[in-house]
């Protein structure tokens, strides 16, 4: 069984003709029914019926395909990462990020990267909390950006790059539009715009609320910053928000206010895999980012 025959019947099956394949590997119909008869001859199975100018596949050959997609996928991506060590700086690197740090925090470090290394190429995914947990172990991104940093999980590798604090995000009219500080209890009776159930910064919104004595009244939910930030802004109610998603993007009509109490930060990291080594460019952009917030701290 060859890689390329593999390649072949991959081709075949997900367009269903023999010649529209053809085409597209740039081969003699007659060289890719060759080698998939070789392929049917060693497995001892048939995988695809003919139907007039038509193919489909057996139900074995669905089968045979799931399976050989995966293979092949894990071949290609193998074969990548050699490449990557004969030459580090043409890498490619998966990374996961969450919502909230894809205004601000995200294309600085990755733009500061690009300056060192123009050669590397980043697959950038955003993902919910859980998700970017989940990918990370089952090495579908090599590594991501995530806040808070989870502390329970023991099959990733945690660091923390810098910790802040939430503030109130109000509409510009709100009666404490002026205050300089305000106690989250001061909120009670306003209405809420938060992320969905789920979200780890509607847990931080409501938890926090409790920690104030009240339950927050939800009046609209957004799945991205921009969306909460403009519901906001439209006056549909308050929110409550990392100050790095309000650190140069305020929009108009809204105002920023520190909670002084109770007193809610979160720690912002990096997080990858521990069942496997990092890629060269992958360990390069790990380093660089770690010592980008490092540097970064050290000015505030």
């Amino acid at each position: 069984m060859e890689l390329r025959q593999l390649r072949y019947f991959i081709e075949v099956a997900e367009r269903e003709h023999v010649t529209e394949a053809a085409e597209q590997l740039h081969v003699a119909q007659s060289a890719i029914s060759l080698q998939i008869a070789k392929l049917e001859s060693e497995l001892g199975v048939t995988l695809f019926e003919r139907k007039g100018r038509n193919i489909k596949l057996t139900e074995i050959g669905n089968m045979f395909l799931t399976h050989v997609k995966t293979a092949v996928k894990a071949i290609d991506y193998a074969k990548a990462k050699v490449d990557e060590y004969l030459d580090p700086e043409k890498g490619i690197i998966k990374i996961g990020y969450p919502t909230s740090l894809a205004g601000h925090l995200l294309p600085t470090v990755v733009s500061a990267f690009k300056d060192k290394q123009p050669n590397v190429t980043f697959y950038l995914r955003q993902g919910s909390y859980t998700s970017l947990i989940d990918s990370v172990k089952n090495s579908e991104i090599d590594l991501a950006f995530i806040g808070p940093v989870p502390t329970k999980e023991s099959e990733i590798n945690k660091d923390i790059l810098f910790s802040e604090r939430f503030s109130a995000l109000v509409p510009s009219n709100h009666p404490l539009s002026d205050k300089k500080s305000l106690f989250l209890s001061d909120l009670r009776n306003d209405l809420f715009v938060l992320f969905p159930k789920g979200y780890i910064l509607q847990k931080i919104a409501v938890d926090a609320c409790g920690q104030a004595g009240f339950v927050p009244t939800i009046a609209s939910e957004g799945e991205d910053m921009d969306a909460i930030k403009g519901l906001v802004a439209a006056g549909i109610g308050v929110s409550l928000l990392p100050d790095s998603t309000l650190t140069e993007n305020i929009p108009r009509y809204t105002v920023k206010i520190p909670v002084k109490d109770p007193h809610l930060n979160r720690t912002v990291g990096i997080i990858t895999p521990k069942n496997r080594e990092l890629a060269p460019s992958e360990k390069a952009f790990y380093h660089f980012a770690k010592e980008f917030f490092y540097i970064l701290e050290q000015y505030k």
